[in-house]
Order: structure tokens, then sequence, then C-alpha cells
């Protein structure tokens, strides 16, 4: 048994009895009272989700097992001759909660090597699809095809003990998330490089791998590094996080449940954000007529924005009440790798006029910049001008933290997610009789 997996399991069996006392002695105590507002409108801030891998503090940002992202960057093992952790020694930490050693990140590395190759079958699916499918179609598409490599299926099927589901949960996991560079990539080549395909190297780690079949020099392997930890988790609530919790409380296997939540990452509400605030910007930048971005200038095109009705997309934050870390993040890169593109020079005046305006202007509650303000910068500057395609790189990160839970969500037991419907007319009594 792998170090990785050995450890695992260790943690698992220290978590159980925490999991299963309060279940036995404070099950009815009251973690918050849900109104009717909450109940209609999509159970926001109920209180009735639990996991150990990621908290969104609304001062701090997300939380990785208890760390922020500048602490997980820091602690993590940078990939051999780069700034930024390997995704491997990321999933290590996601799922034990201890900051890997260097050997044991290469470990996993080489774990992962001898599961990355994708099923011939797979790719002949991609093919057979329309040339104008959306990239997540496919994306989702690849993932369900694999389903009948599920471990955790064929092992279901011949008995398995409740306690022991996590194992073949485990497998498919890993099984499955070092396959997704390969797929992503493919996708990107098929539809947008003439179905110029790379082959994949299995001698680089997973962001490595990915920005070579991409096709795309370095430092482009720390940008995908970067972007995928960055996006892999935000606790269990939002949408794609929640809907692999819900298809995999059914025990489905990973696969379908993992297709299900790519399938929710690819709605507008969610992660197809991104792309709605790059496009905003470039329309924004071209209507300064080539003015160089002084704060005067940018506070000036924001008044007129607002006052003609609109928005400024990627700020604001449901959560979030101070600037989304992830963002930060990945302005200290644009500061530090492309501090003069144009288009970046921009978003980084809009980031220091744009509070101070939205706070003036009294409509926002949260004046601050999220992650999607800042994401698009830089595929764009590395030549993946595709907005369809962001959703896909979002999606390859978000399998990580979904992932990693599904594998805990068996460990511990977890049963069926199936709240409680009322109908208007109850609520309308309910209301009444108050």
């Amino acid at each position: 048994m792998s170090t990785l997996k050995t450890v695992l399991q260790q943690k698992i069996e220290e978590h159980r009895p925490r999991t299963m006392k309060l279940l036995k002695e404070h099950s009815d105590v009251k973690v918050g009272e849900v109104t009717i507002g909450q109940a209609i409108g999509g159970a926001r801030g109920v209180r009735c989700l639990v996991t150990d891998i990621s908290y969104l503090d609304p001062m701090e940002g997300i939380r990785f097992r208890g760390m922020t992202i500048p602490e997980v960057f820091a602690a993590l093992p940078k990939a051999p001759g780069n700034d930024y952790p390997s995704v491997e020694s990321f999933w290590y930490f996601m799922l034990t909660s201890e900051i890997p050693t260097m050997e044991q990140a290469e470990e996993v590395i080489e774990d992962f090597k001898g599961r990355a190759k994708v099923p011939e079958y797979v790719f002949d699916v991609l093919r057979s699809m329309p040339k104008d499918s959306h990239p997540m179609a496919m994306f989702s598409a690849a993932i369900t095809a694999m389903q009948r490599e599920s471990v955790f299926a064929k092992e279901y099927r011949e008995g398995l003990g409740k306690m022991d589901l996590w194992q073949p949960t485990y497998e498919d996991a890993c099984n499955l998330l070092a396959k997704l560079p390969t797929i992503g990539a493919f996708i990107y080549r098929w539809l947008f490089k003439d179905e110029d395909i790379i082959e994949p190297d299995y001698n680089l780690d997973f962001g490595g791998n990915f920005a070579h079949m991409m096709g795309i020099d370095a430092p482009y392997d720390d940008v995908a590094r970067m972007y995928f930890i960055l996006h892999s988790d935000h606790e269990s609530g939002n949408a794609s996080a929640h809907t692999v919790h819900l298809v995999a409380s059914t025990l489905s296997d990973v696969y379908y449940a993992l297709s299900a939540g790519i399938n929710a990452l690819a709605g507008p509400l969610h992660g197809l954000a991104n792309e709605n605030v790059l496009r905003w910007t470039q329309d924004f930048m071209e209507k300064l007529g080539g003015q160089e971005p002084t704060p005067e200038v940018i506070r000036e095109a924001l008044w007129a924005t607002l006052n003609a009705g609109q928005v400024v997309p990627g700020y604001g934050h449901a959560v979030l009440r101070k600037t989304d870390p992830r963002y930060m993040s990945q302005r200290e890169f644009c500061l530090q790798v492309l501090p003069d593109y144009p288009l970046f020079k921009v978003i980084n005046a809009i980031y220091e006029v744009a509070p101070d305006v939205l706070m003036e202007h009294g409509k926002a509650k949260n004046p601050w910049p999220n992650v999607d303000a800042q994401s698009g910068v830089i595929q764009w500057y590395y030549g993946v001008t595709e907005y369809s395609f962001y959703t896909v790189l979002f999606g390859i990160g978000r399998a990580i933290g979904t992932l990693a839970n599904a594998t805990w969500d068996r460990a511990l037991g977890y049963p069926l997610e199936r709240p409680k419907s009322l109908t208007t007319t109850m609520l309308e009594d309910i209301a009444a009789k108050s």
C-alpha cells in the first residue's frame, strides 16, 4: 500500500469516532434556524453540509485544510525547478491534511503517471461529437464514457462492506483525476488547433504535462499548477461541489458524480462567470479608445457604466467581505510576469479604483473583486483566447476538491442526501401563524 493510502487510512480511522460521537450524542443540537427566505432562496447560508477539506472564511477567503492560500503555496513542496507546488502534492494534502515531503509528493506523481493513460474509446467518443459542441459537454461526456473503468462499481457489485466503500472510491478518484489533463488538452487541440493533438509526456507532473499537451511553453506549467489549486474547492455548498456530493451520496461512482458536477459548473451563474468578466473587460477596454488607464480615466468610465444601469462583473461575492485571495494570487503572478500587458493594466487599474466607486455608488454590499475578475487575463496572455474552454480549466481544478470530498464522504459513511420539501401553501400557513 502506498504512503498516501496508508496515511489516509490512518486519518479515516481516527476521524470516524468523532463523526459517530456527534451523531449519537449531539444529533438534536441546533446549528441554526432555517427561515422561509432560506428555504425559497436556494438554502443559502443553511448550515447542513459537513466537510473538513475547505472552508470559506468571509474575511480570509478559502482555507484548504485550515490553511490560507498563501500558507498552502508556501508550505507545499514545489514542482522541481518551478515556483508553484505540484498538483499531486496538493492532492496528498487535501486527502490527509498533512503537508507531504518531497519524497511523498514524488510518489504521488509517479502513481498518477501509471494512471494517466486515457482509453482510446474516450477519444473516439469525443471525435464523434459535432465540432460545434461546447467544450464542457465534451468534457462531461468523456468522464461519463469512462464509467466502465470504475473500480467502485465492480467491487460494489461483488459485495463490499459499508466501511470499505472509500477504498475503491479512492482508486476511482486517483484514476479519474490523473486522466483529466489529457482529456482537457485533447478537447482544446481538437476543437481549436485543427485537431493537432500533442501526445502526453508521462515524465512530467500533472501541471507540466498539461502545459506540454496544450502546446504552451513555460511558465504556463506553473500557471496550470496555480490555476488548478486555486479552483480546487470552495466548501461543499457551491453548485458543482454540492452536485458531486449529492450524486455520490446515492452510491453512484465518482465518474457519474464528477460528470454531474461538471454539468453544474457549466452554468452561467457558476463556472461561466470568468468568461463573462473577460468579455466585459475587453469591451470596457475598447471603450477607453486606447487611453492610458489612469485612475481618473477608469473612475469616469466606471461611473458611466454604473449610471447606465450596468454592473461591474467580477466584483462582489456571496460570502467574501474582502478581496478574494484567489484573485490576489493571480494578480501577484501578473505583476511579476506580465505587468505591462495592456489587458492586465486595465484590470489592475479597475482593481485599484472600483471598490471606492462601488462604495460611493452605495448599491454593492461587497465591492471587492472575486477570482473571476482576474482569471481570464492570464489565459489570454498565453494564447488561450477561446472563452468557452475556460470552464474546462475550472473543471479540472474543481475535480481535485470534489473527488477528495467524495472519498471522505464514503469513508465516514455519510448517508443519501434527502432534504424535505414544503409546499408554498405550507410556507404561507407558517408565515400566517408567526
